[in-house]
């Protein structure tokens, strides 16, 4: 979103897989792929790409490397930043980085987890190196449903805490589950407040022994449903439904969808303010995020086409955020900050971390061109 006159470079032509080396498990694509497109290439080799958006359909590596995006997968297997190896990134003057590469550590400086997440501030990415991961045995999910959002929160620390780590552990509360259930018919079950979709990977009988582990903890937390997929048709619709969420909940609201990390610990607290702080606000709320990892996407229902609306929703989000930093988390997990929360970085960051983190930007892009007006709050830019 361009705020100042500026030349919009777009990278979706340059889509092709370079180069996949089975060996080494890595394959070299230009930015531009779609997300889902790199695990297809990699397919007939037995290997995917673990990172796996919501968005994955259309969302291009380009974008997740900006954003250090990471998706269902990300419990187990990392987000962005931990499935990239290199990347080849034009600098503001025209030279052209080749970093990272096809082993698993550079030596010198690890300025790759720097560009990752790094929002398009210090260069353009044309080109990465991405590790591939070899097909499981087998995987399938467990739907746990709960009478409350707070159970389903201490069910998901409950499980991690015994040391088990899904593949997956996926957050739906009641209106999302409404609304994925009429859009897939996924069969989740409508009487429950929340719902959890936990997936396991390994042989059958891992599989057979980790999903009845996950359903033994889940009793503490006393559950309404506890349903193992049955067949590898049923697991396709339990994912279908949850991948479809966001365009699901478009069909009957507009919404805003945010986007913060909270420690694990305080899922069930966050959960309860969330929803105290939208009612404050009067706007009904749709919870949907990756419970595992703590990365939570409250979707604020309102009416766009009422400025007064628009305000407040914003109002709304910018105090849900708040709330996440309070906690011991951050203001973004997957989604960057872009406009939306620029001015809230001091939220989070001293005068002082900014500075430094400003003094990283100049250094890559002394005139500051680079995707302008973004990230760092507009007051107090005396480093350009």
């Amino acid at each position: 979103m361009p705020l100042e006159d500026a030349i919009v470079l777009g990278i979706s032509r340059m889509s092709r897989v370079l180069a996949i080396d089975a060996a080494n498990r890595v394959a070299r694509v230009e930015a531009g792929i779609t997300n889902i497109a790199i695990s297809q290439a990699a397919a007939p080799q037995g290997f995917f790409y673990a990172p796996d958006p919501s968005s994955q359909l259309a969302c291009t590596l380009g974008g997740n490397i900006a954003t250090n995006s990471g998706g269902a997968h990300c419990l187990k297997y990392g987000v962005t930043v931990n499935n990239v190896q290199g990347v080849r990134i034009v600098l503001m003057d025209g030279e052209i980085l080749d970093i990272g590469g096809d082993y698993l550590d550079a030596p010198g400086y690890d300025f790759l987890s720097l560009i990752v997440g790094s929002e398009g501030q210090l260069g353009v990415v044309t080109e990465a190196t991405v590790r591939l991961i070899k097909m499981p045995e087998g995987a399938r999910p467990i739907l746990l449903g709960f009478g409350s959002a707070e159970a389903a929160g201490a069910c998901v620390a409950g499980i991690i805490a015994a040391g088990i780590v899904p593949v997956a552990i996926e957050f739906m509360d009641r209106p999302a589950i409404h609304v994925c259930e009429n859009f897939v018919h996924a069969g989740y079950p409508l009487d429950v407040e929340a719902l959890l979709i936990v997936e396991v990977e390994g042989s059958e009988d891992e599989i057979a022994t980790l999903l009845e582990t996950i359903a033994e903890i889940a009793e503490s937390y006393r559950p309404l449903v506890i349903h193992a997929s049955q067949s590898g048709a049923e697991s396709a619709l339990i994912w279908k439904g949850r991948k479809a969420a966001f365009g699901a909940i478009g069909q009957i609201s507009d919404y805003y969808c945010m986007d913060g990390v909270i420690p694990l610990s305080k899922l069930p607290e966050a959960l309860h303010e969330v929803g105290r702080i939208c009612k404050r606000y009067r706007f009904d709320v749709a919870n949907i995020f990756h419970a595992g990892d703590g990365n939570l996407h409250p979707l604020i229902l309102y009416n766009a086409n009422d400025p007064a609306e628009l305000e407040r929703a914003e109002l709304c989000g910018a105090e849900i955020l708040k709330l996440c930093v309070s906690l011991g988390g951050c203001l973004t997990g997957e989604h960057g900050v872009g406009i939306e929360k620029r001015d809230l970085m001091p939220v989070q960051f001293t005068p002082a971390d900014l500075a430094q983190q400003m003094r990283v930007k100049t250094a890559f892009d002394p005139s500051w061109l680079l995707n302008p007006a973004k990230v760092f709050p507009l007051e107090g830019r005396d480093l350009k």
